[in-house]
């Protein structure tokens, strides 16, 4: 079809063609019926393909296409070829942007030259203006669609990738400097910053915190003996030390005494020692653990000062005793140091507001001169070597926080103290039971064997492909076009040369080898920060809302209108996916409907697994094992033993966990199916574009009742009182929800004709969005974050998530390419490599318990 010419421009001093005083020249009755025939023709346009006012096609390709709108500006301007034209009007970003910056602009110029305005003429012509209006309408669906195609062109799923690879190796060459700059140990984080997330929740700087229980605390500390030593606020810190292994123990006695403490159960036996100052006293109790190797505790908790300010009244003199005094106790400690855990723990500020009348001369410039007296003689009691005392200085920051909720303005409130009391519990227990959750104080663990085989595999994977790109290129210099001496015009050699499925093979090795890496970095090895997560319904709600605008920005029309056809299945998934990762990332679990609704988006997973599976087969009638090894090969990474090369501890509980919540949704989904597929049969459904799934009134009736089902749903789920009355309920009942949502989104026609490309776009990757989230997004079996950017969460969030959305679209483009090469379609083919694969797992099998058996 020939494609319309734009107007030649006007000459000097002539008015424009398409200005409103053109379009008022003529009297009322000739303008009306060339604007309603325009209008005629614009609708016939809209529903049979052919030219129309804003060109050729339908008005689905044109929206899409832009199609002699971007051909039209680029010959205006004589800047466009006929390639570039059909670019423009191909659909694909790159074409849509009209070649760059200049085609957006002779685009533009092209549309302020061609929008129709509202005349004057549209006061005595009510009907010519809505035709004008109309247009301006359309203008607007055309910039916007526009818009969309420059954010496309400018920036394009390859682009991100290599802004993604730059951005990893950036921060991964900073946290490597930094380690080596400010050491290696996060003890000393732990021990010395952190911040609070909210009132009470304390995070460790660029380390996770956990939370002991009972149990986890006896076994830690069994056959252990812990002392405390100082004046009353070691006491208070005892005291939440023992709750911690016995919550009813209670704080009673003589305040000013020693303090015993012994789980029998366990054998844990936790001291308190009366010493108020740093004096002869304190040092005599200390030099007897030195000299005695059997009554010597295995971690030591000391401090004083308070007192020694208090009884001399702040004096300068004090001071100078109380330095004596720690230097005289300070190899004594550094002694200790060698075959125990000694802490020293600074001196916490004070509210002085708050201080009863014989405490006013305990100001916190005092203690401050007590701390840095203690730093600079304990720091310094071993020569040419750091020392071995720590000092606990977190305390302090956490007493900055809280000090004001103190009841005299000295002691701590019990939430502070018990923050405290934790942190001790962290430093020590951590490198012993190793919780998933608690990465303070962790050393790296050693490469196991299957690792240290996986990283041989990927370099080999890795040079191999090198050396066919160094030979392909080679061959691509020899094919180079040459130019002939006589006639000056170049020959050439024209040589397709074949990819071999080899060379792909390799390809896709080497980049999963890279993201591999990336795994571990972020997963295994210490080298990037890791923090706990703390939930606001703003840190929630909000980006579910950014989602939501995004998703409905980006919207087309549907290649079929059937019930949840491929598109709809794909946003479906997509927008699941993005509200499970937000729910993760923040935490949200801790709130209980949000987590109920969450629920049912995991069982919609798994009724979509029935749904597809059951209409697949039975629309087919292929059960080929093609088919299931198709199937079969994307989960195939997430099995053991594969997944021991990044497991941390497998636990049988979680799998039956997850098992009971979801153990009937995927037969609801093939009843769905099942019923769908039977109904289509008889042809009682409608699914043409546009027309509701029913008649008028069995769909508004269908309508009614989801959304009052959906809603129920919702109101019992905020109403649940625990989390396990409600899974208890939730197997049957989830359904309910997902079958309401199903009908409101597919029984009115203009619902099912249109869907979100940008949910559609992350549905297609949803699977490997779940898998990397684990391990390159989140922390700790989503416990925790990871930390790319510390010390500013927007901004950590932002690049980790650009990163992860990065590797988890490559991750599917590579388990499709591999998919196409170990998959043949030849069964005898498959089979024999079936085989291999089996071989493969047997041998993974092997090496993993030799593994285990060399551990234990």
């Amino acid at each position: 079809m020939a494609l319309p010419q734009p107007p030649p421009p006007p000459p000097a001093g002539a008015r424009d063609p398409v200005t409103p005083e053109h379009w008022a020249s003529g009297p009322p009755s000739q303008a009306q019926p060339l604007l309603r025939q325009e209008a005629k023709e614009e609708e016939e346009g809209e529903e049979t393909g052919v030219q129309g006012a804003w060109g050729t096609g339908t008005a689905e390709q044109r929206r899409r296409g832009w199609g002699e709108a971007a051909e039209s500006a680029a010959a205006e301007e004589g800047q466009a070829e006929v390639g570039g034209a059909a670019a423009a009007g191909s659909g694909s970003p790159a074409g849509g942007a009209g070649g760059g910056r200049g085609g957006w602009r002779r685009i533009l110029a092209w549309l302020q030259r061609q929008q129709p305005q509202c005349c004057p003429c549209a006061a005595p012509l009510p009907r010519s203006a809505a035709h004008c209006c109309h247009g301006g309408t359309k203008m607007a669906a055309l910039a916007y669609n526009l818009g969309k195609r420059e954010i496309n062109h400018y920036f394009s799923v390859r682009s991100a990738k290599v802004l993604a690879l730059v951005a990893v190796l950036l921060l991964a060459a900073c946290h490597l400097a930094s380690r080596r700059y400010r050491g290696n140990d996060s003890c000393e984080y732990l021990l010395s910053s952190g911040r609070f997330l909210g009132e009470k929740v304390w995070q460790p700087h660029s380390c996770m915190m956990h939370k002991y229980k009972i149990s986890e605390a006896k076994n830690c500390l069994v056959d252990k003996h812990i002392a405390f030593i100082g004046d009353s606020r070691i006491r208070q810190l005892f005291y939440s030390f023992v709750k911690i292994i016995n919550p009813q123990f209670k704080e009673e006695g003589n305040k000013h005494e020693n303090i015993p403490f012994e789980d029998k159960t366990a054998s844990v036996k936790v001291d308190f020692l009366w010493h108020p100052e740093v004096n002869g006293s304190m040092k005599q109790c200390i030099k007897v653990w030195t000299e005695d190797s059997i009554a010597k505790p295995h971690v030591i908790v000391a401090g004083a000062a308070t007192w020694s300010i208090k009884i001399h009244n702040g004096s300068s003199e004090a001071l100078s005793q109380y330095k004596m005094n720690i230097t005289s106790i300070a190899p004594l400690l550094e002694k200790l140091a060698k075959t125990s855990d000694v802490y020293w723990v600074l001196q916490d500020p004070v509210y002085e507001d708050l201080l009863s009348e014989n405490r006013k001369m305990i100001t916190n410039e005092k203690i401050d001169a007590y701390n840095e007296a203690a730093v600079s003689i304990l720091n310094s009691s071993t020569r040419n070597s750091k020392s071995n005392v720590k000092m606990f200085s977190v305390s302090k920051l956490i007493a900055q926080e809280t000090i004001m909720e103190s009841l005299d303005g000295l002691h701590l409130p019990e939430s502070s103290r018990e923050t405290s009391a934790m942190i001790l519990m962290n430093v020590y227990c951590n490198k012993i039971l190793k919780p998933v959750d608690g990465s303070c104080c962790q050393p790296r663990p050693p490469l196991t064997l299957i690792q240290k085989l996986a990283a041989c595999f990927f370099t080999l994977c890795i040079i191999g492909y090198l050396i066919f790109y160094i030979i392909h290129r080679n061959a691509h210099r020899k094919n180079k076009p040459c130019t002939d001496l006589e006639s000056g015009e170049e020959k050439k050699n024209i040589i397709n040369t074949p990819v071999s499925s080899l060379e792909i093979l390799l390809q896709s090795f080497c980049k999963l080898g890279l993201i591999m890496a990336y795994f571990y970095m972020c997963d295994r090895a210490n080298l990037f920060m890791k923090e706990n997560k703390f939930y606001t319904h703003s840190s929630f709600f909000i980006p579910i809302i950014y989602i939501l605008v995004l998703g409905v920005f980006y919207n087309e029309n549907t290649k079929e209108t059937k019930v949840l056809n491929r598109e709809q299945t794909d946003e479906w998934k997509g927008w699941m996916q993005l509200v499970i990762l937000i729910y993760h990332i923040s935490g949200a679990s801790t709130f209980l409907p949000v987590y109920m609704h969450i629920r049912v988006l995991v069982a919609a997973y798994l009724f979509q697994t029935g749904y597809g599976h059951f209409s697949y087969f039975w629309i087919k009638g292929d059960f080929g094992i093609h088919r299931v090894c198709q199937g079969a090969f994307e989960k195939i990474f997430s099995l053991w033993p594969l997944s021991k090369c990044f497991e941390l501890k497998g636990n049988v509980y979680e799998w039956w966990f997850r098992w009971r919540l979801d153990r009937y949704v995927v037969f609801h989904g093939m009843l769905f199916a099942f019923i769908y597929l039977a109904l289509q049969k008889r042809q009682i459904l409608s699914e043409g574009k546009g027309e509701p799934l029913f008649s008028n009134k069995i769909s508004n009736f269908l309508l009614f009742i989801s959304v009052v089902s959906f809603l129920t749903y919702s109101i019992w789920a905020s109403s649940c009182k625990n989390k396990a009355e409600c899974n208890e309920l939730h197997p049957s009942v989830s359904v309910v929800q997902i079958l309401a949502f199903i009908l409101i989104r597919n029984i009115p026609g203009y619902a099912r004709s249109v869907y979100s490309s940008f949910f559609a776009w992350f549905g297609k990757i949803s699977l490997e969005l779940f898998i990397c989230q684990y391990h390159i997004w989140l922390a700790a079996d989503t416990r925790g974050i990871l930390v790319l950017i510390p010390g500013n969460p927007m901004l950590n969030i932002i690049v980790s998530t650009f990163i992860f959305v990065c590797v988890a679209h490559e991750i599917s483009q590579i388990t499709n390419d591999l998919a196409q090469i170990i998959i043949p379609k030849d069964n005898s083919s498959l089979l024999k490599r079936l085989a291999c694969i089996a071989a493969f797992f047997c041998g993974l099998l092997i090496l993993s318990s030799i593994q285990d058996k060399s551990k234990h």
